[in-house]
């Protein structure tokens, strides 16, 4: 009989480059954390979020049961780890939360193939035929293992499972593994996943600053908008407001930086439009 099995999604990164929480970024209605957790609750018992312990009170993660990783710095692994303390002898479904191409034919195909008897079953990239290691089952063998890699000061959970005899399988679907961990990838994530009826929409809290604001009536507001850029964020605005100037004549600013009008904009970010100084 095989091993009980849960699910664990990956949710303690911290999203470094994509300069903002990747758990809370939208797809199709969805943020990522919401989705993922609903994937695997179709495939097991109980689902844990894995997060780092400042995340404990966050109010995307408070609401699922968590496990809290033991060991700072270690990225993925730490979670896998925490996850095995937690339930020894059970096996783990783990997902990474940053994944919005996979479905459930993929988690259907690696269920269905799943060996017990080997350390892990997983993926092979579909770009390098490495392991995947962030959509794998990890079975109860596999935890001392992982405690005994960590102690040798490795963390990278896909070296671990290229010197194990995980169980390694080709992917059914070639995209659904690829995660997205940039602005610019997010945006053309979502154009790839639009709704028919276009791109879903974002909230956006929009600043003005001297005569925008006199033109607007207001010094800010939140949007919703299908706009990718700043720029069209702008021409947006301009059919809702009677602003006199151009993009060309302003400067722009995202999340308290000076951006580019061509600068993705992503779930959440918040964008200023500043006009040039009188006089100067």
């Amino acid at each position: 009989m095989s091993p009980p099995l849960h699910g664990l999604v990956l949710a303690g990164g911290r999203s470094t480059r994509m300069q903002r929480d990747k758990a809370t970024l939208s797809y199709q209605g969805r943020n990522q954390l919401d989705r993922a957790t609903e994937l695997l609750a179709s495939c097991v018992a109980q689902v844990y979020v894995s997060v780092r312990p400042d995340q404990r009170t966050d109010p995307a993660r408070a609401r699922y049961a968590q496990v809290v990783d033991a060991h700072e710095g270690l990225g993925p692994i730490a979670g896998i780890a925490a996850a095995q303390a937690l339930k020894p002898g059970a096996a783990w479904l783990v997902l990474a939360c940053d994944l919005p191409y996979l479905g459930c034919a993929s988690l259907a195909h690696l269920l269905s193939h799943r060996d017990p008897l080997r350390i892990a079953t997983a993926y092979r990239s579909s770009h390098d035929g490495l392991p995947e290691p962030l959509c794998a089952i990890y079975e109860p063998r596999s935890a001392p293992l992982i405690l005994e890699y960590i102690s040798a000061g490795k963390s990278c959970p896909r070296k671990f499972l290229i010197q194990s005899d995980a169980r390694l399988l080709a992917q059914p679907e070639p995209r659904a593994l690829d995660n997205i961990n940039t602005p610019a990838e997010y945006a053309a994530a979502r154009g790839t996943l639009r709704t028919p009826e276009g791109p879903d929409p974002m909230q956006i809290k929009v600043q003005y600053y001297a005569i925008l604001r006199e033109q607007a009536g207001r010094s800010e507001e939140t949007v919703a908008t299908a706009a990718r850029t700043p720029r069209d964020l702008y021409a947006e605005l301009q059919r809702r407001h009677p602003f006199s100037l151009d993009a060309d004549s302003l400067r722009v600013a995202i999340n308290a930086e000076f951006s580019d009008w061509s600068q993705p904009l992503v779930e959440g970010d918040a964008v200023v439009f500043i006009p040039p100084v009188a006089g100067g």
